[in-house]
């Protein structure tokens, strides 16, 4: 046999082995996997460990800056996934989003602090700067947002910014405008603290800290 035919039966040959072996898939990860990755991260304390090292520069940065004396230094938050937590209403919708039931949870202000992040705002509240609360969450919710942050620890700040209603202006957007419009009543802002990219792009703040959300994503 020539090195012709030799070549040429070696390419058929991987032509049929290859064939064997069914079409290429794009079927992405099964959704239940995922689902079992996130419960155990959560499960095993990696969640926690990640949110207190996120967590622990900011405090650093919170302390250092505020003794340069700037005059009216604050920190801005978000809310779900920031400074509360909503595990409980995840683990019981199955990882999943509805908005009736979803409003509903909001407002029963069971939603609990997360820890690290509490202690942002006790360091910031330590060393006297004026903390905001920036939140995609609704008008109709801002109360029982407002008494969900009293009964975890983090009843003082300067004021809460929700939605209207009826809003339909991107999450992203609508922070960043109420960031420029902190900075306009002559605030500087030294650390905006958020779980989502759209928390923080948009400036109108010298240090941006993101947290970890393996649980949703807000553009």
């Amino acid at each position: 046999m020539n090195a012709i035919h030799t070549s040429l039966l070696s390419a058929l040959l991987a032509v049929a082995l290859g064939s064997c072996t069914g079409p290429a898939t794009r079927e992405p990860t099964n959704l239940s996997t995922v689902k079992a990755e996130v419960a155990a991260y959560v499960n095993s304390g990696n969640y926690q460990v990640d949110l207190a090292d996120a967590a622990a520069p900011a405090k650093a940065w919170i302390t250092q800056r505020s003794h340069s004396g700037t005059s009216k230094s604050a920190v801005v938050f978000d809310i779900d996934e920031t400074t509360l937590s909503n595990l409980g209403h995840m683990k019981q919708a199955d990882w999943g989003y509805q908005s009736d039931s979803w409003s509903k949870w909001v407002m029963t202000g069971k939603a609990t602090a997360l820890t690290p992040v509490r202690e942002i705002y006790q360091t910031a509240k330590a060393n006297h700067v004026t903390v905001f609360f920036i939140t995609g969450r609704r008008e109709s919710e801002k109360a029982a947002t407002a008494r969900n942050l009293r009964q975890q620890g983090m009843g003082e700040y300067q004021a809460i910014y929700v939605r209207s209603d009826a809003s339909k202006t991107p999450v992203g957007l609508f922070k960043t405008s109420v960031r420029k419009r902190i900075t306009e009543q002559g605030y500087t802002i030294i650390a905006n603290i958020g779980d989502q990219q759209s928390d923080l792009d948009g400036g109108y703040a010298e240090r941006t800290f993101k947290l970890p959300n393996p649980f949703y994503l807000i553009p």
